[in-house]
């Protein structure tokens, strides 16, 4: 009995890529390797991304035995989900692996930005000793900040649980009604009035083309002058350019982004190197577990494979 062919094309973690491999033929091969990708492709009965992997029509084109696509993670913007059910292509995800990574990972860059601190890694004389515990003397604490969220999703929500554990007061805006239930202690605003009354403005927006730029001039021009804005959501969502102009204009602002337009971040990008803007190359979903965890989207591909529904298909 032929096993089914399924393409591994940005490294799964390797528990589940190995319980898939107990179960079907894994290839792993990267779309950098156009040859090797297409000829793949063509046998292919499954397709795994991660994020930089994208599915449109001119790949489904290019796989008539396609069944399935997994996209190991949350965010579905690199996954035309349209093309692929017009052709009965299923697709699966993860929307629960990555939330409290990233809300981890968020919290642990706030705390850097608000409490600077220079490790201790040699005995220091007296005078260096009072020197060391006042030059990075924190202004401000977290329970004493008011936290917006734009965007009460998955990773909202934990953030909102998450800070209200620091003691911080939590405001949202969302297009959609959340339940009382999932608000975790959060009071919903209208957008202007999150953007004036927040100290730290965190996006969580989702990936659709009205989102592009969505944060630009005239948005940041809304902030309070010593606020924090955050950025995990999706790179685009933000103007790199006003949000340079914005960190200029205001000498006690900040900004943290994970996420940017375009990955890698080139060279002449607006805010690399800004010495009030921390960057980092999307590791918001960085953990073993949370590796683990996006990996189990093979669970849904093998189900598909096997002609059952599904546990999470793509909304």
């Amino acid at each position: 009995m032929n096993r089914h062919l399924v393409i591994d094309a940005e490294h799964l973690a390797e528990p589940p890529r190995s319980w898939l491999a107990e179960r079907t033929d894994v290839v792993t091969v990267s779309v950098d390797d156009e040859q090797a990708w297409w000829e793949a492709l063509g046998r292919a009965d499954a397709l795994v991304v991660r994020t930089y992997t994208r599915v449109d029509a001119a790949v489904l084109d290019r796989a008539p035995r396609l069944r399935v696509v997994g996209r190991a993670g949350v965010g579905l913007d690199n996954v035309d989900v349209a093309a692929c059910r017009e052709r009965g292509v299923e697709v699966v995800y993860t929307p629960d692996a990555n939330a409290g990574a990233v809300a981890e990972l968020l919290f642990g860059l706030l705390l850097d930005v608000l409490r600077p601190k220079a490790p201790m890694t040699r005995a220091l004389t007296s005078d260096e000793w009072r020197v060391a515990r006042t030059e990075d003397l924190g202004e401000r604490e977290l329970s004493s900040l008011t936290l917006g969220l734009w965007g009460m999703g998955r990773v909202g929500r934990r953030m909102a649980a998450v800070a209200r554990g620091f003691s911080m007061d939590v405001l949202y805006h969302d297009l959609r009604e959340i339940p009382e239930s999932e608000r975790c202690g959060a009071s919903s605003v209208a957008r202007a009035e999150l953007l004036r009354r927040s100290d730290v403005v965190s996006v969580h927006v989702d990936g659709r083309e009205a989102n592009r730029e969505l944060v630009d001039r005239e948005v940041l021009a809304c902030l309070r002058p010593d606020a924090i804005f955050v950025n995990s959501s999706r790179g685009f969502v933000v103007s790199p350019a006003s949000l340079r102009q914005w960190l200029d204009d205001h000498p006690e602002a900040r900004a943290i982004c994970d996420v940017h337009e375009p990955e890698p971040v080139p060279t002449d990008h607006p805010l690399l190197g800004h010495p009030r803007a921390l960057l980092t190359p999307h590791v918001g979903a960085g953990t073993r577990p949370a590796k683990h965890r996006m990996g189990r989207v093979v669970e849904d591909v093998w189900r598909v494979l096997q002609g059952e529904a599904p546990a999470f298909p793509a909304p």
